[in-house]
């Protein structure tokens, strides 16, 4: 059984480029992805620049309100269903090495944060970079897993299955392609 979802959201503005992490622990981002959103406590986190560094953000760590370091809560940010919900991308210096969280945009007061793989550490994992939908009968964008056909609303939560739960999927490495 999995804990509740926790929503973490910027106090502040979190601007664009910043660096959170070492994503501390074994890497399995999505693993628990599910196509609701799932309501749970909430945690604010805010960007805190010292004031000797006001003027260079280089310096700036993101807290949350009871000062602790992105180390103790940056593993509690779910994990983006779709491009639009996403804010932040997990990235890696080097192959296997270090993973962080980079902020793709500037996050807005009282918007949550969310993540999802950078193109190369998906392939670094063997996650797939594309889903294509196809359209219900109602018109509605799904996603359809191509080894079981289970079906998916969004593009993230198609990944994640076919990575961490596919039963069909048998290990095999991810055809990279459309299908």
């Amino acid at each position: 059984s999995r804990a509740p979802a926790i929503s973490v959201s910027a106090e502040s503005c979190i601007p664009a480029g910043l660096r959170l992490g070492p994503v501390p622990g074994i890497f399995k981002l999505g693993k628990y992805l599910s196509d609701r959103k799932e309501p749970g406590p909430k945690k604010k986190v805010f960007f805190y620049v010292p004031p000797v560094f006001q003027v260079r953000m280089v310096r700036g760590e993101l807290v949350d309100e009871a000062g602790s370091s992105a180390l103790e809560w940056i593993g509690l940010i779910r994990a983006a269903r779709n491009s639009q919900e996403q804010t932040l991308e997990a990235v890696a210096d080097l192959p296997g090495g270090q993973i962080f969280y980079r902020a793709l945009r500037d996050v807005q007061p009282g918007e949550e944060l969310t993540v999802w793989y950078s193109n190369p550490l998906a392939q670094w994992f063997d996650i797939p970079v594309t889903a294509t939908p196809t359209h219900d009968e109602k018109g509605e964008e799904r996603y359809i897993c191509w080894y079981c056909w289970r079906t998916f609303k969004y593009p993230n939560s198609l990944k994640a299955h076919v990575h961490f739960h596919c039963a069909l999927n048998h290990g095999r490495p991810f055809l990279h392609h459309d299908h």
